[in-house]
């Protein structure tokens, strides 16, 4: 048999499988073939289909089954979406149980559909790994620059304008990214009790967005750390061009090595790089640079939480993909060991509030925007790239919206004797 019949032979073996799983699973979508073809065979050309542009891409995932090599081949461009986005094929999702349609399904017809493939197949063509150097370095500067020094420009195609790039916050759903983001940061300082004179450390400063408005709208003097040289050059340029230079600076230091004593402290979205051994030494850190009084915000990414600690940190394969491909030696933790640490370490917690929407929100815009602004991010960082985040982002925001992934802001500060010193209630916060 030549090379072109036993092509055609395996394109006719998938369709009956192909069929039944859409009829099992009950999807409202369709599959393209490597040849044009469709299953079904009459679906319309522009209807929202799984592509499968190699057929050694379904050899590739039997030999080797897993997220990281369904991850691989969407990221080479083997597999992929068309007439639609992620969030679309979501809205499909299937009528019926896994486990049901699986019963469903004719294992007679798997079983032989699967050794067309799994032998006689040319291979793929090779394609490197799109996992993170980071993740077996084991260096936390080495894991953040993989992350934070793709590009200011290609951050610039999906942020808002102050480029910031943690979980906005919506007063009303229908608010742009823009508006929110400013919300969340005048809501940080709220929460803060910012007031002019009061010394702030922001760790993990970002691109300054924080550092900027609280000193320009609430007085302070504000230090930001960060361990990206990227982050560091922008925020130093926006610093200048605002004035700012006699109130704020930002400098390339591990949080760890610093001196001083500051009234309020901010920790937004960078908790989760730090590891859940080292929580002991984090909070201890924060709780030697804040003065008596001083209010620290804690704003992260948690997982829900297990019976015990080491259900917990068995990681969920979708979860391990983030680390491996986008967020190399992070680690999540749960709301209630946030709290846990938090006492453990002398601090009193004052106010715990659950965003979870806001970053489903949040990172579906940010999804939304590198879509539409494709064609810039594949110049910049290549479309492997460029099809990695576009997955990453739009699979983060529908693990916010179902729930398997939360975020909460926990006010704290040093426990003491006696009053807080808060307001009796959080009214100030909405007014």
């Amino acid at each position: 048999m030549t090379a072109e019949q036993n092509r055609e032979t395996r394109i006719q073996a998938i369709r009956p499988l192909l069929t039944a799983v859409l009829e099992a699973f009950g999807l409202d979508v369709g599959f393209e073939l490597w040849d044009g073809s469709t299953v079904p065979a009459d679906y319309p050309p522009d209807g929202l289909r799984l592509v499968i542009r190699q057929e050694g891409a379904i050899t590739r995932l039997l030999r080797r089954p897993g997220a990281s090599t369904l991850i691989d081949l969407h990221a080479a461009g083997f597999i992929d979406i068309a007439g639609g986005t992620l969030f679309d094929l979501a809205a499909r999702r299937p009528k019926v149980r896994s486990r049901e349609a699986r019963r469903r399904l004719d294992k007679g017809l798997i079983v032989r559909t699967a050794l067309r493939f799994l032998f006689g197949t040319a291979p793929l063509p090779p394609y490197p790994s799109f996992t993170g150097a980071g993740s077996r370095s084991g260096s936390r500067q080495t894991d953040i620059a993989f992350h934070y020094d793709v590009s200011n420009d290609f951050y610039r195609l999906f942020l808002d304008p102050e480029m910031v790039y943690t979980c906005a916050y919506f007063r009303d759903w229908s608010n742009d990214l823009a508006t929110a983001q400013h919300d969340k940061l005048d809501m940080i300082c709220r929460k803060l009790r910012l007031k002019p004179g009061d010394r702030l450390l922001d760790i993990g400063s970002g691109w300054g967005a924080l550092i900027c408005h609280a000193a320009e709208h609430y007085g302070v003097t504000a230090l930001g750390v960060t361990l990206s040289n990227e982050q560091l050059e922008l925020t130093r340029r926006r610093i200048a061009e605002r004035g700012l230079g006699d109130r704020v600076r930002v400098e390339l230091q591990d949080y760890r090595t610093l001196d001083g004593q500051f009234d309020k402290i901010s920790s937004i979205g960078m908790f989760e790089h730090v590891g859940f051994d080292h929580h002991d030494d984090y909070f201890a850190t924060i709780r030697r640079l804040l003065v008596d009084r001083g209010l620290y915000l804690h704003h992260a990414i948690t997982r829900p939480g297990k019976s015990d600690v080491k259900t917990f940190r068995r990681k969920r394969t979708e979860y391990q993909a983030i680390i491996r491909y986008i967020f190399p030696g992070a680690e999540l933790d749960h709301i209630g060991w946030t709290a846990t640490k938090l006492e453990a370490n002398g601090f009193e917690v004052h106010d715990v509030e659950g965003w979870r929407e806001h970053y489903a929100r949040t990172t579906e815009l940010w999804a939304r925007n590198l879509i539409t602004r494709r064609a810039e991010a594949e110049a910049l960082v290549g479309p492997e790239k460029t099809r990695l985040w576009i997955l990453y982002l739009a699979g983060v925001s529908l693990g916010f919206a179902s729930g398997s992934i939360n975020i909460f802001q926990t006010l704290a500060s040093k426990r003491r004797r006696g009053p807080s010193g808060l307001p009796p209630t959080r009214e100030h916060l909405y007014a």
